[in-house]
């Protein structure tokens, strides 16, 4: 049973002298400790004093902290009582009658035996991964026989049998083959940004540490700017979503036949996206609350009856605008904003296809700066805070700043566009090596390292519990995206064309190419496996920046068993399914070239899917999500 404990408030401790120690002609030594203790008063103030219940209401809009420290301490304990027992008895066998003294206590979260009923979830779940097993099973056995029993030509195997197998699933997702257009340097940007997300997220899944005031020091220090500046991981996702889309698709179809295979542009999307979010809505739903328990149990219950009550809306891409403090997969914002603007991006790629620049460039800068004015009016009438882990705004503001601001699809869209941009560039040296001067290079590195260095620098100061800048807040909020965009897109085309040197390098290492393939699968699973973890530990754990490798490491094994078996099969059936109906189309309906073109523009677009969904993942709040 978890107890809550508020420490009392005598009336004395209610009025405080002002303390001046200027006034008292102390040493410079003297005073500075005297600051520092002020300091660390106030952020603790602001560790004990948010009040949780502000999150359904009832924020008044002051920012001010209590004077007295304690005033807000919350003193939490979990214990184990007979049956019989009430929490009154429980509660003074244990300590003595502590009401007495004016300590108030309430049950926050009961744990009763057999309190996991079954649910439909459940019989979905035991339903769904059943089929699917005989399925993968069928498979495995029917592949791995004709391969090596019977020794046939693989060539004569039959490719939808073969779609759910194992073995050959697991050779293909293991298999690189890339030409000399391929951007290697994607790969490794990919890989990084889904471990630096994982990261971020691993400090803010923690729910409660045996070194707390450690762990905030740290947290609010510039030590910690790695991991505050981690959200910025879901705007490079973003950038390479953009990139990929044009730079796989232009010179290989017209802005015509886009809109002819309309419909398959956007189902591929739909087949690529779905099935690895499904099976994490399902298992959210049903297996990761039963596949283990533990006393901080409340937190993965949450999301489990978030994900049977609001499914739909995660599985229709729209969970960022419906009840988003319900959302089930609280981190699946991304994907919806992602698909978001997937579907309204032939808008631009409509014209980025004609094959005219200029009105290929006419159309991507007009899309860029609509977005960009837009955002700003918004931004300047929110006035929201810039990040999530601003220690002077409320605990209130930081939820209306993820609600208006960080699920809202027009405020995360300058990154795409800027992707766009850099696709479409990339596009048009696509192949050649192109001579940069030197000087320009440089010049494109040190901006990019500007940019970079600029946001961190931000990041940090709104860190500060003295920042009170509103109109910074909001001129970054509106710009700040658009330009780590750019630093990436920079980064992005110099390696390209030879000008990266050792960044370049480690960027296209082998090493990247599978984390990078994973990484949709990374995203969508280490979220909710962590609050599993977490809430099974049974006594706080010491705060650590190395926790996260754990994590990474079952993310990892985690993400490659779930897209070999499910992910690999659905793409593989899709792809017979793109070959059969482009068999069946009539020759009278189109000419030898259209269809010939055709033809090239299926293959293209099921390529591109295959880029854009190994580039998935983010949401996510780094550390904002709970």
């Amino acid at each position: 049973m978890d107890q809550t404990f508020r420490l009392p408030r005598s009336e004395e401790q209610q009025e405080w002298s002002t303390f001046n120690p200027v006034a008292l002609n102390l040493d410079k030594a003297t005073i500075d400790k005297i600051k520092d203790y002020n300091l660390m008063r106030s952020q603790m103030q602001a560790l004990v004093t948010a009040d949780f219940d502000t999150l359904e209401g009832g924020y008044n809009g002051n920012r001010t902290i209590s004077d007295n420290p304690l005033s807000g301490t919350v003193f939490t304990l979990a214990v184990c009582v007979p049956k019989p027992c009430t929490t009154q008895q429980a509660m003074d066998s244990l300590f003595f009658n502590v009401t007495s003294l004016g300590f108030n206590y309430t049950d926050n979260y009961c744990r009763l035996p057999n309190d996991k009923p079954w649910s439909g979830a459940d019989t979905a779940a035991v339903v769904v991964f059943s089929v699917i097993g005989l399925l993968t099973l069928s498979s495995t056995c029917y592949d791995l026989c004709y391969r090596f029993i019977l020794k046939k030509d693989i060539k004569q195997v039959n490719p939808i049998y073969q779609s759910c197998s194992l073995y050959t699933n697991s050779q293909r997702l293991t298999t690189f083959n890339y030409g000399p257009t391929n951007l290697n340097c994607i790969d490794g940007i990919r890989a990084l940004s889904m471990m630096w997300i994982i990261l971020g997220h691993s400090f803010g899944t923690e729910p409660f540490t045996a070194n707390p005031i450690e762990a905030f020091m740290w947290m609010f220090s510039e030590k910690a700017l790695w991991v505050t500046v981690a959200t910025a991981g879901v705007d490079t996702f973003f950038t390479l979503s953009g990139i990929l889309i044009v730079y796989t698709t232009a010179g290989k179809m017209s802005g015509i036949t886009l809109l002819k295979n309309l419909h398959w542009f956007y189902i591929s999307r739909l087949v690529r996206l779905t099935p690895l979010l499904a099976v994490t809505v399902l298992l959210q739903a049903s297996y990761f609350n039963r596949m283990t328990d533990g006393p901080f149990w409340q937190t993965v219950e949450t999301q489990t009856n978030r994900c049977r009550e609001k499914w739909w809306a995660t599985l229709l891409n729209i969970q960022n605008i419906n009840n988003v403090r319900a959302m089930c997969a609280g981190h699946s914002w991304y994907i919806a904003i992602d698909f978001q603007l997937y579907l309204l991006s032939p808008l631009v790629l409509f014209w980025v296809l004609s094959g005219k620049r200029r009105n290929a460039w006419l159309a991507l800068f007009i899309a860029l700066f609509s977005v960009l004015i837009a955002s700003t009016i918004y931004n300047f009438n929110q006035n929201l805070q810039a990040g999530t882990a601003v220690p002077t705004r409320t605990n209130e503001e930081m939820w209306n700043y993820m609600r208006k601001y960080y699920f809202f699809t027009l405020t995360r869209a300058a990154p795409f566009l800027v992707g766009l941009i850099f696709g479409y560039i990339l596009h048009i040296f696509r192949g050649q090596k192109i001579k940069i001067p030197w000087a320009l290079a440089f010049f494109f590195w040190a901006c990019s390292g500007a940019i970079i260095g600029c946001i961190f620098y931000f990041k940090y100061l709104i860190k500060g519990f003295n920042w009170d800048n509103q109109f910074m807040d909001n001129f970054m909020n509106s710009y700040m995206r658009g330009a780590w965009a750019v630093a990436v897109g920079l980064v992005i085309f110099t390696c390209v064309h030879g000008y990266g040197g050792p960044v370049n390098w480690f960027l296209s290492l082998n090493i990247w190419r599978l984390p990078a393939r994973l990484s949709y699968g990374m995203y969508l699973l280490h979220y909710p496996l962590m609050f599993s973890i977490n809430g099974t530990v049974l006594t706080p754990l010491y705060f650590s920046t190395f926790k996260y490798l754990s994590y990474l490491a079952l993310s990892i094994m985690v993400s490659f068993f779930f897209t070999v078996l499910v992910d690999s099969p659905f793409a593989a059936l899709y792809k017979q399914l793109m070959i059969t109906v482009q068999k069946k189309k009539p020759a009278s309906v189109v000419s030898k070239v259209e269809k010939d073109d055709d033809l090239k523009n299926e293959t293209s677009d099921e390529d591109k899917v295959n880029e854009v969904i190994e580039s998935k993942e983010i949401d996510v709040p780094a550390i904002a999500i709970k």
